[in-house]
């Protein structure tokens, strides 16, 4: 996909990456962006960008959205949030907005905007992922399952969106330094050079974008017995701290 000429949609634009996301997007000569934000004033004034208010958890927002922004030929589904819960004793509350925004909230722009690409021809979506998806930790195995059902998501509406030639392309990463992951402790990576490989890949066709070396190495073992990639795990029951 050419994105010169395109006009794109970005959730969660307002910082970290999907601000990235819509510099990158502006640079490389997309005629508009609608950066979209539950609060359109945080969004940084930039020629060419469009604040957009948005909260993909909300049916009626969303669809307000898809009616304002009916020439959007490139959606990225950005907008996401982690509590860091764990599944066994965090709050279901956390769990649940994690899901209904990572999930359902993808799910719900994905549903509102096919029909506009349809419209203009097909377009692309860039759903952004996690390497979470596809990995257990001491914490954020929450966040890791709504990603991971949002993996899943993002290669059934590849299926489907097919015949309307829409391009979907998934975008998987590890840490990333943004606001998110400001407490955590890890390698991050900058959200910039996040937001140009995932254009990069996006522009080259590619249906998934494994974002750095830690994202690609985790995808490659999926199919390795579980205790092999776990070996903590095979440890006798009483050598477990």
């Amino acid at each position: 996909m050419d994105i010169r000429q395109e006009i794109a949609l970005v959730t969660g634009a307002n910082r970290g990456i999907g601000h990235s996301f819509v510099t990158e997007l502006r640079r490389r000569g997309v005629t508009k962006v609608y950066a979209a934000a539950r609060r359109p004033e945080t969004v940084p004034e930039m020629p060419g960008v469009v604040p957009l208010r948005l909260d993909v958890t909300d049916d009626a927002s969303v669809t307000r959205a898809a009616a304002v922004a009916d020439d959007t030929t490139l959606l990225v589904n950005n907008a996401g949030v982690s509590t860091f819960a764990r599944l066994t004793d965090g709050a279901e509350e956390d769990i649940r907005r994690e899901m209904e925004t990572n999930f359902f909230g993808t799910l719900r722009m994905v549903r509102a905007f096919a029909p506009v690409l349809s419209a203009h021809g097909g377009g692309a979506v860039l759903n952004v992922l996690s390497v979470m998806a596809w990995m257990a930790y001491e914490h954020s195995n929450s966040y890791g399952a709504s990603k991971a059902a949002a993996w899943a998501l993002t290669n059934g509406i590849r299926y489907e969106l097919a015949d309307q030639g829409t391009q979907v392309t998934a975008l998987a990463m590890a840490s990333v330094d943004t606001d998110m992951m400001a407490a955590i402790e890890d390698e991050k990576a900058d959200p910039d050079v996040i937001a140009r490989a995932a254009l990069d890949g996006l522009e080259a066709g590619s249906l998934e974008v494994l974002a750095d070396g830690r994202t690609a190495r985790w995808k490659s073992r999926l199919g390795e017995d579980p205790a092999l990639l776990y070996p903590q795990l095979a440890a006798p029951a009483a050598a477990r701290p």
